[in-house]
């Protein structure tokens, strides 16, 4: 596995100094999970689901993310945290996503997460549902855009920690795509690119 090596590609220098700073205090860290969510559209080309988060007061506000969410009380797993969330944010039915493998997990300063990434895929174009309260947008983006190495650039950003900041991120659907997306979306590059290299 890539694991942080590629996490740390797209982190902000400042991120990095308080990933450092904050990892004493893992073990008091929230839990949650996400699916990178691999399927086909109607063509049969992959694509991957991404969201468009709504605008509400809190660190993570209309940004764009995996779907996913707060490991809760009565999730089995990790894994079933990220099927559950999915199916809630847009609609993926549980049973019809199969689990391929777990990332590498990333620890959140801003919210005090400990996020556990999936990687899933189904084998139909799924029925999207949004769920109007969290979720403003679907974003689908086609596998080869996302192994275009072009999507890389560097913006101007103020941060929960840090104002006016440049931070390294991905442009996909016209969206700027950055932080712990970003990082985790690295990981799931260089093991794409590992596949298609061999």
């Amino acid at each position: 596995m890539p694991g942080e090596t590629s996490h740390y590609k797209m982190a902000p220098i400042e991120r990095l100094k308080e990933l450092t700073k904050q990892s004493l205090k893992k073990n008091k860290a929230k839990r949650a999970s996400v699916m990178v969510l691999f399927y086909p559209n109607k063509a049969g080309e992959t694509h991957l689901a991404l969201i468009l988060r709504k605008t509400y007061k809190g660190v993570h506000s209309a940004q764009v993310g995996f779907p996913g969410g707060r490991q809760e009380v009565s999730d089995l797993s990790s894994k079933h945290t990220a099927l559950r969330e999915t199916q809630e944010e847009i609609g993926v039915l549980q049973e019809d996503i199969r689990v391929l493998k777990k990332l590498t997990q990333i620890y959140i300063p801003p919210s005090n997460f400990f996020v556990e990434p999936f990687i899933g895929t189904c084998d139909k174009t799924p029925q999207f549902v949004l769920q109007q309260t969290e979720v403003e947008a679907l974003i689908e983006v086609k596998i080869s855009d996302l192994l275009d190495d072009g999507i890389y650039c560097t913006r101007r950003l103020s941060t929960s920690y840090a104002t006016d900041i440049e931070v390294p991120a991905y442009i996909l659907n016209t969206h700027v795509v950055w932080g712990a997306t970003a990082m985790m979306l690295s990981e799931v590059r260089e093991l794409l690119k590992q596949l298609y290299n061999h």
